[in-house]
């Protein structure tokens, strides 16, 4: 015997919600209905998935690698039914897109546009996050395919190309580095970094672009977000990065920050559409990137 995809949903769900009452809201069940279906797939597995402790859920480690799995089963499942659906109509019905906080804002105004133009059909769901995150909502099948940069080690991850964005300098007016001309190597000085927060590949693309080394102590600025950096930049707190298509989209219209590009070799980072090693909707995920290719 073996397990049913409304077991393995159940072990997903009591995964994510920690609680067999919110697992069952989760699955538009009863409680008994969604115990009995756990204890079920226990007796074919021969062993315990879960931990029950008075108002806790805690996976045992059969049951964390049977989750593991699950996932990819109910996300290949997924994309079947998907596929199915939409056979021979591309791009067309739900398509779930993650894409991170350093692109979105400025590539997303620029494609949708002709994107609903050219598939009037599909009906896309966006979620904005981190590269860790959305590479982990890849691989459990919450997301169809995502818009991230590259560098990023991913395994099990395919992409196609969207296209290269140069990573630029911005530094406050009047600050050493505002001065005409390009920026040399060596000139910038990680003390006066500001950096936005960890998890933001941004990031460590633009300091493995010019070979350096991240500021470290209790006293170095960090940003939440790009537009947050500007502003820091422009009150005179440091100098940092920014993406060319932040600069076109008119991030740095700001009349106390100055652009600058770097003299030896640009940093770039590489825009694509990620998706799950074979996935059903890895051929829709290569014509969303023709669709949003950058000029």
């Amino acid at each position: 015997m073996l397990p049913t995809l409304r077991q393995l949903q159940y072990l997903k769900l009591l995964s994510e919600h920690g609680s067999f009452s919110r697992a069952a809201e989760a699955a538009h069940v009863s409680q008994p209905a969604l115990s009995s279906g756990v204890q079920e797939l226990e007796r074919v597995l021969g062993a315990p998935v879960v931990e029950r402790t008075r108002g806790n859920v805690q996976l045992t480690a059969v049951g964390a690698e049977a989750c593991r799995r699950a996932e990819d089963v109910l996300a290949r499942t997924e994309d079947l039914v998907e596929a199915a659906r939409n056979a021979g109509k591309p791009l067309s019905g739900r398509l779930r897109l993650g894409i991170i906080p350093t692109v979105a804002p400025f590539l997303l105004p620029a494609t949708l546009p002709r994107l609903k133009d050219a598939y009037p059909a599909l009906r896309l769901f966006i979620r904005e996050d981190l590269t860790p995150r959305l590479i982990a909502g890849l691989k459990a099948g919450q997301l169809d395919c995502a818009v991230i940069a590259l560098p990023y080690d991913a395994p099990g991850i395919e992409h196609a190309r969207i296209g290269d964005d140069e990573i630029l300098a911005v530094a406050p007016v009047g600050h050493a580095l505002a001065a005409a001309g390009d920026i040399q190597p060596g000139a910038l000085k990680a003390e006066d970094l500001i950096l936005l927060e960890d998890g933001h590949c941004l990031r460590d693309q633009a300091l493995a672009g010019i070979e350096m080394e991240a500021p470290r102590g209790e006293d170095v600025f960090a940003a939440t977000s790009l537009h947050t950096l500007v502003q820091m930049i422009s009150s005179g707190l440091g100098v940092s990065f920014l993406p060319a298509m932040a600069v076109r989209a008119g991030l740095a219209d700001d009349k106390g920050v100055v652009i600058r590009h770097f003299a030896a070799e640009a940093p770039r980072r590489e825009i694509v559409v990620a998706w799950r090693s074979g996935s059903s909707r890895a051929a829709e995920a290569r014509l969303l990137a023709e669709a949003m290719r950058l000029d």
